[in-house]
């Protein structure tokens, strides 16, 4: 347990290091996740008989209401790396680890786009009920799904095993 937490809280320093003074200061990689969220929203809510308008600005919107604006704490990134330091500073085996962490960070990316999609539905009911939801709700569900994610790798993966019962 002091291994996993002493790796898991240096894996943390290091990537927010890293984001904080490199990563996010570039842009780039906050802007393209947050492009892909936006665009694969768009089209889904599109396919779901919405009329979505988007001007490249952070911005998603379905005709009528004010639209959603997405930062950069919402893209995602960071879930992306809690997550990941969780498998990584967890006793496993490398080869399922570097199939675990791309299947969880694209998972963890389709629940962001599932988030957008409905709180831009929800938007077109009460604008209150979006920020609540997306205050409360989605947080919840957002870490419970990574919750539920490390519970998978620890039971189907790590290297801990349960004591045979008697």
């Amino acid at each position: 347990m002091v291994k996993f937490l002493a790796v898991g809280l240096t894996l943390y320093v290091i990537w927010f290091a890293l984001y904080e003074w490199w990563i996010h200061p570039m842009n780039w990689v906050d802007r393209v996740v947050i492009d892909n969220t936006l665009d694969i929203s768009s089209k889904i809510l599109m396919w779901m008989g919405y009329v979505t308008e988007s001007n490249g600005a952070r911005m998603i919107r379905i005709q009528g209401t004010p639209g959603l604006f997405m930062g950069d704490g919402c893209n995602g990134i960071s879930l992306f790396a809690l997550f990941s330091i969780f498998i990584i500073a967890f006793p496993g085996k490398i080869i399922p680890k570097i199939i675990f962490i791309p299947a969880g960070i694209l998972l963890i990316h389709c629940m962001n786009i599932l988030r957008v999609v409905l709180l831009a539905i929800i938007e077109t009911r009460s604008y209150a009920l979006t920020e609540f939801n997306h205050t409360y709700t989605f947080t919840i569900v957002i870490y419970a799904f990574i919750f539920l994610l490390w519970l998978f790798w620890i039971n189907k993966y790590s290297a801990i095993r349960k004591a045979p019962s008697s």
